[in-house]
């Protein structure tokens, strides 16, 4: 059943994470726990992870590590020189393997899981991870999106050509009012919220969205 919930900014959810990080509360564990018992019900046969600089890649690779574990095939591109070191490591350790954008052939994939970039990220994507993105258009594949399809803006829902249309956007904390305004209905598909234990007031939301789905992190 639909659910209508807030939507807020970055920068509101980036303030309701700040005093759980600095206590030590796992959101990125809880993130990505949560995000693979989505990216599963896809029941993946091969899946590409893009694995971006910041937590949207830790996320995705940590739930690459527990899809990896049930025996399906997982190749990550990085699409930054910097990754999450541990989450990389735990996915490598559980089976997954890591290719260039050379090696790449999109059509071997039934299962895409966008963790370029998050919240904090403005602008159209550029170097690697644009590159990455404009071999896969258009996908054919079933596109899981971090947070947020890479490359849209977090607060205006702006974006240009190289983003790609996620089936299912899984998102943190909160709805971001990008998914809601500009491109971001058109880009996110549906959209299913995960509760990582942050407050935010509904009376500061900036907007209403509509979610398909809310879980527990």
């Amino acid at each position: 059943m639909s659910l209508d919930v807030p939507a807020f900014t970055g920068a509101q959810v980036r303030a309701a994470e700040a005093p759980l990080l600095a206590a030590g509360v796992p959101l990125m564990r809880r993130a990505a726990t949560a995000l693979a018992e989505v990216i599963a019900e896809h029941q993946p046969e091969r899946m590409l992870v893009l694995a971006g600089p910041g937590d949207n890649g830790g996320d995705a690779l940590f739930a690459a590590a527990a899809i990896a574990t049930r025996g399906v095939p997982i190749d990550v591109l990085r699409t930054s020189d910097r990754v999450h070191e541990e989450a990389l490591q735990a996915a490598m350790g559980a089976g997954a393997r890591s290719i260039r954008l050379a090696d790449l052939d999109p059509a071997v994939y039934d299962v895409i899981v966008d963790g370029i970039l998050g919240i904090g990220a403005r602008g159209a994507l550029r170097a690697q991870a644009r590159d990455a993105v404009t071999a896969l258009l258009p996908a054919s594949a079933v596109v899981t999106a971090v947070d947020l399809p890479s490359g849209l803006d977090a607060d205006t829902g702006a974006a240009d050509e190289a983003v790609l249309t996620a089936t299912t956007t899984v998102t943190f904390g909160a709805v971001k009012a990008g998914l809601t305004r500009g491109e971001g209905p058109r880009l996110c598909g549906r959209i299913v919220l995960v509760d990582i234990g942050l407050r935010l007031d509904p009376n500061d939301a900036v907007g209403q969205a509509i979610v398909a789905e809310r879980r527990a992190g």
